[in-house]
């Protein structure tokens, strides 16, 4: 039996065309995609989707998120206030790679405004592939989760 790992999702109005890309992305290579919504363009509030994936990815044992808005800031910001999310707010390739190996993101937060669609893709796909460091990362990563 083979099983899938679960990626949340979610995003804003702003946000939304790009989730159903990347979404339409994953499950073409095999990830079980749980779409936390937005379901349209229509204006929405970015924290209550933050909050709902952050949530989710917290209860989830190496749970994995991707959050998507117009900047990527407010998802950001609202996702890193939940104690037991590391949102990683990335701008290319080299810094997802950094967030996972350095940091272990657990989320990965696009900016939708300022992001070709396959170049997203590209991050994402990194941020899936890339493992933490350990290392001396671990006790750095462990202070943040002690603040």
């Amino acid at each position: 039996m083979i099983v899938m790992q679960k990626i949340y999702l979610g995003s804003d109005h702003a946000g939304f065309s790009l989730k159903e890309k990347i979404a339409e992305h994953l499950r073409d290579k095999i990830y079980k995609v749980i779409d936390l919504g937005t379901n349209s363009n229509q204006s929405v509030d970015y924290p209550d989707f933050a909050e709902k994936l952050s949530d989710n990815v917290a209860a989830c044992e190496g749970g994995i998120g991707i959050l998507i808005c117009g900047s990527g800031i407010g998802m950001s910001i609202a996702a890193n206030r939940h104690p037991k999310i590391r949102a990683a707010l990335c701008h290319n390739a080299s810094y997802v790679k950094l967030a996972r190996e350095h940091n272990d993101a657990n989320v990965l937060v696009l900016g939708a405004r300022f992001l070709q669609e396959k170049d997203a893709l590209e991050m994402v796909d990194v941020f899936l592939s890339t493992e933490f460091l350990q290392g001396r990362h671990k006790e750095r990563v462990q202070k943040l989760t002690d603040l």
